[in-house]
Parts: structure tokens; sequence; C-alpha cells
């Protein structure tokens, strides 16, 4: 069989699969997942890998919907150390161009918007380590060659474990100092749904810029089985149809208003944001939406996702170099594993469109910013030192990094 047969074999045997677990057809969907286990490889080609992990995810939807206390134990996703998410986001930094043009879009956006000012204060809701602010600190003293003295730097991030916020403050603070910045750095060990806005130590009227990357959408995890008030519904749609805004009613969309999803949480944390009154805020978030009112509908946009972000490494990486392979188990096979095995709560990779995400920014109270024209300038000639394949689509003021003809992250700017 040749590999674009295969290729096609493999997707028709997954979506298969979805579909009989779905009808709880067990017994056939067993058969197809032993078909699969002949096809599929962590070590073949990207088909052949990604097939891997919808695989797998897809064997533990097969245990019977009666059995509550297994079905909950193999979904579980594994607890990676602080040492491992360091490391696996590191080598996903290293092998995509994604994180280095968020960076740097995200970086001159708030240049751009802290022209002048003598104090800039960084909200980090993805803190996880200390790149991209350094790149900062060395664009602003790039930008500012002959100024005497530099404006202060104070970033508060968010993020988990206390161990990561050490080693960012850390590394931060040497180079600030190495720079010749004044520098504060704050560190608030919390998630996302945790965190209180009003709670943080930044005051309102000060220069703020927020950065919000592939994190906003852990926010749209609720419990699948909670029933949202129809007047509420009501509601919400209405608010949104005086404003003019069009949201797909559809409950595939976990940002629908019809669907039992935590919008009131979405709602409150974008209010607590905009009472920050930022200058800036620069969200990245990827552009999919793997949710769906069906198994095999989540099996089929993952697939279209997760097949071209495995295509790209496959046009750059080494098939025998064992740190993809441990990116991939790790990082993306965890993901794909979330997207399609687990249930409610347990399911944070819940990921929404650009379009999706507007009018629920809007209706906060942000206003839409039109990407940075030097920061496309400049990410443009970066994607050009990767593989030939990833190009930049801009499109009613944002940003869509794309692999051939499939945008995979949005990056959108909006200010108070």
């Amino acid at each position: 069989m040749d590999v674009e047969n295969e290729g096609l074999r493999l997707v028709q045997l997954l979506w298969g699969c979805a579909a009989l677990i779905e009808s709880g057809n067990y017994s056939d969907a067993d058969i197809a997942l032993y078909q699969l286990s002949q096809l599929a490889s962590p070590n073949g080609d990207s088909m052949q890998r990604v097939a891997t992990y919808f695989s797998q995810a897809l064997a533990c939807c097969l245990v019977p919907k009666n059995m509550r206390g297994v079905p909950k134990i193999l979904r579980l996703s594994k607890t990676l150390s602080t040492l491992e998410q360091v490391h696996v986001k590191k080598l996903f930094f290293e092998f995509y161009p994604f994180l280095n043009i968020v960076y740097l879009i995200t970086n001159q956006a708030i240049i751009e918007a802290m022209e002048g000012e003598k104090t800039i204060n960084i909200l980090d809701l993805s803190a996880s380590d200390a790149i991209q602010w350094i790149r900062l600190m060395q664009g602003l003293k790039e930008r500012l060659p002959n100024t005497p003295s530099y404006p202060r730097i104070t970033v508060t991030a968010i993020h988990e474990k206390k161990e990561v916020l050490q080693q960012m403050g850390l590394h931060l603070r040497l180079e600030a100092e190495k720079l010749n910045f004044p520098f504060q750095f704050n560190s608030i060990v919390s998630n996302l749904e945790n965190l209180d806005p009003g709670t943080l130590p930044i005051k309102r009227g000060e220069p703020l810029a927020i950065s919000c990357v592939l994190q906003l959408h852990s926010l749209l995890a609720t419990n699948d089985d909670e029933v949202v008030k129809v007047k509420g519904q009501r509601n919400f749609a209405e608010l949104l149809g005086k404003q003019n805004k069009k949201v797909n009613p559809s409950p595939d969309s976990a940002l629908s208003p019809f669907s039992p999803c935590p919008s009131h949480k979405m709602e409150c944390f974008l209010n607590g944001l905009w009472k920050l009154q930022p200058k800036v805020m620069v969200i990245t978030e990827q552009e999919s939406n793997v949710n769906g009112s069906s198994l095999t509908q989540r099996v089929d946009r993952a697939l279209n996702f997760y097949g071209a972000m495995f295509d790209c490494l496959e046009s750059s990486i080494s098939k025998a170099m064992v740190e993809r392979s441990l990116m991939e188990k790790l990082l993306l096979g965890e993901q794909i594993m979330n997207i399609i095995a687990c249930e409610g709560i347990e399911r944070k990779e819940r990921h929404e469109k650009l379009h999706t995400w507007i009018p629920w920014l809007e209706l906060a109270g942000f206003g839409k910013v039109p990407i940075s024209s030097n920061g496309i300038l400049l990410a443009t000639k970066l994607l050009q030192s990767y593989v030939q394949g990833y190009h930049i689509l801009h499109h009613n003021k944002c940003l869509f990094i794309c692999w051939n003809k499939i945008p995979l992250f949005s990056v959108s700017a909006w200010k108070f």
C-alpha cells in the first residue's frame, strides 16, 4: 500500500472507529482498533504517528459508559513533572516557529503601545520561561540606544508551579541587570480558572500590557452535565444581538450561548481583565474548533488540526530524533487524548476559532487593534528561515500562522 492510500485508510479507520464507539458497537470498534494497530506507528510517517495517538484515545473511549470508575482513571491525563513540562515546552519552541512568531508579534505590539512610557507593566497569563520578556528588553534597548534611562519594567507572571516562576524570575532579573533596566517580578502561583484579575498587584491606570498564549481556552472546561438556564441563554443571546455580534448558536461550540458551557466564568474573567484597563492585550489561540456534539465530529476536527501539526514536523525534523517522539507523545499526544477521551471538567483542550472569540472580547469591552505592520514584516522575515510551507495570513486586523493552506494559530491584539 503506498503512503497516500495508507494515510487515507488510516483516516477512514479512525473516523469509522469513532462512529462505531458512538453507536455502542464496541465489538466492531475493537476490530477497527486492531486494524489501526497494524497500520499506525509512533515512529512512522506523520499520518502513522498521529494515528497512534488518536488510536490510544479511542481505545480509552471503548470502555462501556456504564462503568464509571475505569473510564475516569483511563482518561486522566498523565501528570508530568515540572522538569518534563519545561523540557517539552522547550522542544515545542525549538521544533515549530509558532511561539517565536507569537513572541515577536506580541513584543512589537507592546513596544509600540508603550511608546514614551516611563513604566511598563506586563501581565503574563501564560508564563513558562523568560525568553519572551528578555527579547522585549533587548528590543526596547535597540529602539532607545541613546536613552540615559530605560523604562521600569514590572512583569506579573501566572503559573501553577512555583518552581517555574522562580526560575523565570531569576533569569529575568539577571538579564534586566545586564541590560540596565529597572525591573520587578511578581509571581502568582495559580491557574487561570482560579485567578481573580482584581486581586493582582496592578494599579488601574498604570501602563499595562497583557499577553495570553494558548491559555484562554482552558477556561472553557466545564461540567457537561450542567444545564444553563434558558433565561440566561436568552439574555446573553439578546445582548449579543443588540451589539450586532454574530455567534454560531450551534452547541458544538464551547463558546455558544446555547451550550452548557462556562459562559459566566469566561465573561467574569474577561471583564476582570478589562477593568485593568490595558493599553494592549495580545491573545494567541489555536485556530481550531475541536469541540463537537458527537465523538466523530471531535475526531474529524482534531485530525485536521493535529494532522497538519504532525506534517510540519515531518517536513523539518528527522523521524529518528528521540526528542521529536518525546514531544509528540508528551505534548501533542496528551492533547489529543484530552480532546477525544476526556469529558466534563477534565477536558481542558476546548479550542475555538478566532471568529468565535471576537464577540466575547468585544462584549467584555475590548476594541480590536490592528497587528503592527512592522511586526508582520519582522515575522514574515523570521518565517523564511524555516522550511517552506509556513506562511502568515493577515486578515481583518488579525494574524494567522498557517501550514500550507491551513491556519493553525491566530494572533489578535486588543485594547481597553
